[in-house]
């Protein structure tokens, strides 16, 4: 396993529309656990093939949950989903979303509260999860990114334009740190 590179943020890959994946085969499962170590190594919840330039359609994730037996503990809740699909999405909830690809921007975004998803797992199955709060907003997070919709997209213009202003400016100064060292 190794750690991938995440694209940032206004990388034009991040914008382009992933592929379904045909077939699951033993170098998708593979690239499904490099993203899972760089997911963890990047503090993130999800991850979606994009952001690391793969353009396909494979999320993965962790929203680790409250044990019901120990509240102190957490439990992990590792998903892989290959070409999943919102079938069904109700309530409405608001949720303070970050992004590995958009470093330093926390935006409100409308989501469905609880939804039902198809996918296949990392064995070519067919599976149905339902979700809700956090679990489901990742979800719906990391499947905008498969259609190359990122966060900064649910800013206004104006902070759009600011934003994007910020990060050209720390990318020229990371390429011109890159040079010295």
């Amino acid at each position: 396993m190794s750690s991938l590179t995440v694209l940032k943020y206004p990388d034009p890959k991040l914008r382009r529309k992933s592929k379904p994946i045909a077939k699951v085969s033993s170098s998708i499962v593979s690239l499904a656990e490099d993203m899972f170590e760089t997911m963890v190594a990047e503090n993130g919840i999800g991850l979606a093939a994009p952001q690391i330039g793969e353009l396909i359609r494979l999320i993965v994730m962790d929203v680790p949950k409250i044990d019901p037996i120990d509240p102190e503990k957490i439990v992990h809740d590792k998903l892989a989903l290959i070409n999943p699909q919102i079938v069904h999405g109700e309530g409405k909830i608001q949720y303070e979303e970050g992004c590995l690809s958009c470093p330093e921007l926390i935006v409100l975004v409308d989501r469905n509260e609880k939804i039902r998803v198809k996918y296949l797992d990392l064995e070519g199955r067919p599976c149905e999860i339902g979700a809700e709060q956090l679990k489901a907003v990742c979800i719906q997070h990391e499947i905008d990114h498969l259609d190359g919709i990122l966060l900064v997209d649910k800013l206004n213009r104006i902070e759009q334009g600011l934003y994007k202003q910020k990060r050209l400016r720390v990318a020229g100064e990371e390429k011109e740190l890159a040079t010295i060292l």
